[in-house]
């Protein structure tokens, strides 16, 4: 079969030009290319207050979702993204597809590039199936990862670093918590490796020993399994959502002892100070990740990451293929 299948997603994501071919992690990413994609995501927010939400940027351009793991919120707001720079969208629940009936993977792709597709957003739970189809993609066809397995989850990453943009503009002076399931979150490695980029002073990551990665430090990151020596001081605490098959695992005890150990809760919210910021990539557990009072406290950007990423979807969308062709 053809294609790039030699070079990692880091080399395989941008051209010979240095500019975004496809979009499939956050590591390797070039700082000013990283920061060019906030910077466009700024240019795209106001389109959302807009009477006519829509720019005409790719008009005539297709965009496919392709969605092998169930995700209202996050295929919603490629399609909404899509949609306001003014391509067709089509959705495809890969989980009742012809895959399950036997195809491959890489047949499945090439049908739907004879269909004339120019980009596919691919959401998969295996680690590495964005990399396998942008590998194998046809010349002029892009692919943007929304999550696989547990490596990457690019544009999540992308919306916090946007969102913490606004309010801490300077990433050398943050010291940032990423606390819960780190052994599989795809987002907290995104988000560990966007910050790296953006030098941010310090991160830490907060987790059960069980949901703790061993050799995590090669990212970069201090670890803790005590959550309130870990919180002590930070400005920035990244909560991740805690998936229900954990809870009923042998990983944690209950979801009510993972909460009175590595909940944030009022008190440890307070112990920060008035300053201190949340995040959470959402669908928020209440009374797990953190009590449900705080989920929309003046102190939470919770919602304004749902809003940015809208913007950050558009700019990936409109750098990959808005472009003119040689420009």
């Amino acid at each position: 079969m053809p294609g790039d299948r030699g070079l990692t997603p880091a080399e395989l994501q941008l051209d010979e030009r240095g500019r975004l071919r496809h979009l499939l992690t956050t590591e390797g990413l070039p700082r000013e290319l990283l920061v060019e994609i906030l910077d466009t995501a700024a240019q795209f927010a106001p389109v959302a207050g807009a009477p006519v939400k829509k720019v005409p940027l790719l008009r005539g351009r297709t965009v496919l979702n392709l969605f092998f793991e169930a995700s209202t919120r996050t295929r919603t707001t490629f399609e909404l993204a899509a949609k306001r720079l003014s391509a067709d969208v089509l959705n495809i629940d890969a989980q009742t597809s012809s895959t399950s009936k036997g195809e491959t993977l890489f047949d499945m792709q090439r049908t739907l590039e004879a269909m004339q597709v120019d980009m596919f957003v691919v959401r998969h739970g295996s680690s590495g199936a964005a990399h396998f189809i942008a590998g194998h993609a046809a010349p002029g066809v892009a692919v943007l990862n929304a999550g696989d397995g547990r490596h990457a989850h690019p544009t999540q990453a992308l919306l916090d670093m946007y969102t913490l943009r606004a309010h801490r503009p300077d990433f050398r002076q943050l010291r940032v918590a990423i606390v819960g399931d780190i052994l599989h979150s795809r987002v907290a490695r995104s988000d560990i490796h966007a910050l790296r980029t953006l030098g941010a002073g310090e991160i830490r990551v907060i987790a059960p020993s069980t949901l703790m990665p061993s050799g995590i430090e090669t990212l970069g990151v201090t670890p803790y399994t005590d959550m309130d020596a870990g919180l002590a001081g930070v400005d920035v605490v990244m909560l991740l959502r805690l998936q229900r098959e954990r809870m009923r695992g042998s990983l944690l005890a209950s979801p009510g002892e993972f909460h009175r150990a590595f909940g944030l809760t009022e008190k440890r919210l307070a112990a920060l100070g008035p300053d201190a910021l949340v995040m959470h990539p959402g669908p928020i557990n209440r009374g797990v990740e953190l009590a449900g009072e705080l989920a929309y406290s003046p102190q939470s950007l919770i919602l304004q990451q749902v809003e940015h990423g809208i913007a950050i979807r558009m700019a990936v969308m409109a750098m990959i293929i808005g472009r003119t062709e040689g420009a």
